[in-house]
């Protein structure tokens, strides 16, 4: 297989690139390196020497001009890539939607299979599961603040409205009254400690 004999005439080659001078006035030297102009213009650029990229690279202050607050912002922005962001996802949000699928398909009927009712989505509205002291005040429905007196009185009134006894020995009634009980123990026990 014979080659072709390839002849290459100067006058169809690439002309030499010119060389980039260096931008600072007064220098003759070739700019080789780059440095960005300024903040708002981070894509534009100043070609300078090595002598004299060090020198503006020395004096060159990304911050200069501006206040505490948007250099705050600009550290913060820069830490996630100037990209928005949102909170991933956490349980109440999975709690709430539950409970909308839950009560779009299954409004009143059986058992609840998200545990998504009424508590779950007061918890959720909350943002975190009560303590067994606002628990407690939730069942005897009292806000705080509140006296020992309060609590006294507040739990005879629920006692005499919940009594088994007062109610025709209804099991519903019975476990209201222990569930009170509880509830009275548990904020006795703060005014005590």
């Amino acid at each position: 297989m014979a080659t072709a004999n390839r002849r290459e005439y100067r006058a169809f080659e690439e002309p030499a690139p010119a060389m980039r001078r260096c931008d600072r006035p007064g220098c003759a030297c070739a700019g080789e390196f780059r440095a960005p102009k300024s903040r708002q213009h981070l894509n534009d650029y100043w070609w300078f020497c090595l002598e004299h990229v060090r020198e503006y690279n020395r004096a060159w202050n990304y911050y200069q001009g501006m206040s505490a607050d948007q250099i705050e912002r600009e550290a913060r922005r820069d830490t996630v890539w100037d990209r928005p962001t949102w909170p991933m996802g956490s349980w109440r949000a999975e709690q709430r939607m539950r409970a909308r699928i839950y009560e779009s398909f299954a409004e009143g009927a059986g058992d609840n299979p998200f545990h998504a009712g009424r508590e779950a989505q007061e918890e959720a509205k909350q943002g975190r599961p009560l303590t067994e002291q606002e628990s407690a005040m939730k069942t005897l429905e009292l806000l705080p603040p509140f006296d020992l007196k309060t609590l006294k009185a507040r739990y005879k009134t629920l006692v005499k409205l919940h009594h088994p006894d007062a109610n025709g020995g209804s099991r519903d009634a019975e476990e209201k009254f222990k569930t009170i009980n509880h509830a009275y123990s548990v904020l006795k026990a703060g005014f005590a400690s």
